[in-house]
């Protein structure tokens, strides 16, 4: 009698098929496109809360400068009209005294805020300084709201909605460090964006 042994089976190993690889690279390019779109709105978002802080400062300063017929920070009684603020300015129309600024205004209640007349600055929603004081940027002075380290889309998004979309000119400013009217160079970070009132 003769005894056949059985054959092993021979398996089969079965690869990707293109239409397998399509699916997937389609899969990675909804979700990277989805992140990227993600990230445009969150820098979008960014982008109008900057604009709306920008407003709500220049109402603030506004509606000081009505109450007292002074500006914040410039403010020479001061003390008289806010209680609790540190220091007078000295009356000259021109916020040259900013680190008071915010406390005038917070502590005349126009802005919320702890200021101590020493913290001169506030932060963006960005999370960039903002200032209010007599600034110059592309040659053109005046109390004005700054706010810095915006990256170059920011600014350029900012200055696009709120004025002629040219760095050097109009209401809105920016500089890259000390040369003005600049916006875009790979990677720059434009260090003063200046809205004025």
């Amino acid at each position: 009698m003769k005894t056949t042994l059985p054959i092993p089976s021979i398996s089969h190993r079965r690869g990707f098929t293109l239409v397998e690889i399509a699916i997937v690279l389609v899969i990675i390019g909804l979700l990277l496109g989805g992140v990227l779109k993600g990230q445009g709105l969150i820098d979008s978002a960014k982008v109008k809360n900057i604009i709306q802080q920008s407003n709500s400062l220049t109402a603030a300063v506004n509606a000081y400068q009505d109450k007292f017929r002074a500006l914040p920070g410039d403010d020479p009684l001061a003390t008289t009209h806010v209680p609790g603020a540190t220091g007078n300015g000295n009356g000259d129309g021109q916020i040259s005294e900013y680190h008071l600024a915010p406390q005038h205004l917070a502590l005349g209640g126009f802005i919320t805020g702890s200021y101590n007349g020493t913290t001169d600055f506030m932060t963006s929603a960005q999370g960039g300084a903002v200032y209010i004081y007599n600034d110059v940027v592309g040659g053109r002075g005046g109390n004005g709201i700054r706010f810095d380290n915006l990256p170059d889309t920011f600014a350029e998004q900012i200055d696009a909605k709120l004025d002629d979309g040219k760095p050097g000119t109009g209401s809105v400013r920016a500089n890259t460090g000390t040369a003005a009217g600049a916006y875009t160079s790979s990677g720059a970070i434009v260090t003063r964006t200046a809205i004025f009132f």
